[in-house]
């Protein structure tokens, strides 16, 4: 697809978003909401001087494809990814918002991220090493990291509202927010996941691990929020270059990650800016990562 300046900040004429996350910015539409994903790129909890080009139109196309493939399991939160159907003065900026936005419905958030994990890796392969366990979940014992689990696990932690998340046990979620909505959520957490990892397999992809973010409407329903299954919230390996016993190549951000590694960024501000290959590397992994999943290119 043709190559856009990167969107840092979604500056629209007579609207300001409400509230900025580490890539959304949302607003306040009435009784909906309209999520905007733009290009900024996080790593290490903060968000990095340079852009990924198309970043947030994968990670918007992306949700809306695995929304729809898992609506059966359990509703979501999506109205419409039709800007001529969002409320004004929203629709007056379609060329901005196509293909990076949707409209959705407002929840009352769960504080808890439901993280499915059918490989160990990431904070969960670090705290096996420890402990032989994950979020309180016992494992068999000689492990290798990125091995592949005996079942998938369901893994809760907190969310934070700056730094990193932190991992805890179904018991300890069950008393947060009550044992019943804890036992649903891994249910769903889980039925999603062997969706999500069974047509990854099916496109030569490993889904290692993701999570999901819940809400409840003013009725009580219980839906699917956020984003679901994206590189930004999941770990996807390319199936034919598995090899446990070590870290995986991956359509993330890792390339980030290894050039921040490499420079010795103090993980302090002043954040760094990009160099443009790894900046084309990212763009091309998420990329394909849409292509493989999907079957289609980005929009």
């Amino acid at each position: 697809m043709p190559l856009a300046p990167p969107l840092i900040d979604t500056q629209l004429d007579g609207v300001s978003p409400d509230r900025r996350g580490k890539v959304r910015d949302i607003f306040d539409v009435g009784d909906s909401i309209v999520l905007v994903a733009t290009d900024r790129i996080s790593a290490f909890d903060y968000v990095l001087g340079s852009g990924i080009p198309d970043k947030g139109k994968v990670l918007t196309q992306l949700s809306a494809f695995w929304f729809d493939r898992t609506k059966a399991i359990v509703p979501n939160h999506v109205l419409t990814l039709d800007v001529s159907q969002y409320p004004e003065p929203m629709r007056r900026h379609a060329d901005l918002l196509t293909g990076r936005s949707m409209l959705v419905r407002r929840t009352a958030p769960i504080p808890i991220e439901c993280v499915a994990r059918g490989y160990l890796s990431g904070s969960g392969w670090k705290e096996y090493i420890e402990s032989g366990r994950v979020c309180g979940v016992d494992l068999p014992a000689g492990l290798r990291e990125s091995d592949r689990l005996p079942s998938p696990i369901f893994t809760p932690a907190t969310k934070a509202e700056s730094g990193h998340d932190i991992n805890i046990s179904e018991e300890h979620a069950g008393r947060l927010i009550g044992h019943d909505l804890v036992t649903r959520l891994r249910d769903l957490t889980l039925a999603l996941y062997d969706e999500g990892a069974r047509h990854a397999n099916a496109c030569g992809i490993i889904l290692a691990d993701t999570k999901f973010e819940f809400g409840h409407l003013p009725s009580g329903e219980l839906i699917l929020i956020d984003e679901v299954m994206t590189p930004d919230s999941s770990r996807y390996w390319p199936k034919d270059g598995y090899a446990p016993g070590g870290p995986q190549p991956s359509f993330d951000k890792q390339y980030v990650r290894d050039y921040l590694e490499a420079i010795a960024w103090n993980k302090q501000p002043p954040v760094p800016s990009l160099p443009e290959d790894v900046v084309m590397r990212t763009r091309d992994k998420y990329l394909e990562a849409y292509r493989r999943l999907t079957g289609a290119e980005v929009r």
